[in-house]
């Protein structure tokens, strides 16, 4: 049944996030990054220093995100950026960099107000992190969303309290089941982040992060393989202790998608399966400049070779 039901509706052996879109808007709806200049609790020594041990955030940046510029500024470069080629479309404000619920509600207010206020704007995409939302932030924005498009995106990473301790994230996979849980039934579409492949997880327990995942009260999930970049920590543990990570190649990365997709919930759209740091940026694993969606159109060709399909294995708990 979840074949019939995936392919049905995508045409694909996954839900994609993009059908989603436009089955509920009926056309396409680009997202417009942007960075306000927030921090991080486990930057600015609230919880800890120097932030997760992957990360750094000039690695999905667009260029015209300058928090120096106000969020209308930023807006109004990436929809004249991206209106060239759509020029009927929608948008959605992204709050993309760093942990974007991580201030006082009276400031959240004052920028989320002012991205609904841009024209094209029909709504919010919130990248934030489980420990950094109240009950006052999400009571906001299910007020917002009873008119516009609200979406919450958490930083899962893993489903391996070990390994978020490893990676320095500073909170628990508790944590995170909580925050899912106080954004259920509020009226806002709830999205994971995922990173395939963090140091010390065996292919069994990435594959158990498909069932984990699938158990939260998620709409879309996004997916991409580790990649070390310049100008993080792990970039400095990668040089000493190469031995510590286990790399995916390309092909590695696409069987084990294939499998993986089998376990997990069938409902669930997935709006990204690999992410592409800048090549100045990347350190490793080098894919010989393959594209995300000649990573996707690989992807469809192996679950097609497999018989296989998102779900296919999955156990309703």
């Amino acid at each position: 049944m979840a074949q019939f039901v995936t392919m049905q509706f995508t045409g694909k052996r996954y839900i994609d996030y993009s059908s989603f879109i436009k089955s509920t808007f009926g056309e396409r709806v680009q997202k417009i990054s942007l960075d306000i200049g927030f921090s991080c609790p486990n930057r600015d020594g609230s919880k800890g220093y120097g932030g997760c041990t992957y990360c750094n955030n000039d690695t999905f940046n667009p260029s015209y995100c300058e928090p120096e510029k106000s969020i209308t500024q930023q807006l109004a470069h990436g929809i004249t950026f991206f209106d060239k080629k759509y020029k009927s479309q929608k948008y959605f404000a992204y709050f993309q960099a760093y942990t974007n619920t991580y201030s006082d509600i009276e400031s959240l207010k004052k920028m989320y107000d002012e991205a609904l206020r841009f024209p094209k704007v029909i709504g919010l995409v919130i990248g934030t992190r489980p420990d950094c939302i109240s009950e006052e932030v999400i009571d906001y924005l299910s007020f917002l969303s009873k008119k516009h498009f609200i979406s919450l995106e958490f930083g899962v990473e893993s489903t391996l309290n070990k390994t978020l301790l490893k990676v320095n994230r500073c909170h628990t996979f508790e944590e995170t089941q909580a925050a899912f849980e106080r954004c259920t039934n509020k009226g806002i579409h709830l999205g994971a982040h995922l990173i395939i492949g963090l140091p010390g997880e065996t292919k069994a327990e990435l594959l158990n992060h498909a069932s984990e995942i699938s158990k939260l009260p998620i709409q879309a999930l996004k997916m991409h393989h580790l990649q070390i970049v310049k100008n993080s920590i792990m970039a400095i543990q990668h040089k000493r202790n190469p031995e510590d990570f286990n790399l995916f190649s390309s092909e590695e990365y696409i069987d084990f998608i294939s499998d993986f997709l089998g376990y997990l919930r069938p409902n669930i759209s997935i709006e990204r399966f690999s992410s592409e740091a800048p090549n100045e940026l990347l350190i490793a694993p080098k894919w010989g400049g393959l594209k995300n969606f000649e990573i996707v159109a690989k992807i469809d060709r192996k679950l097609l070779k497999k018989n296989t399909w998102q779900g296919k294995y999955y156990v309703q708990p």
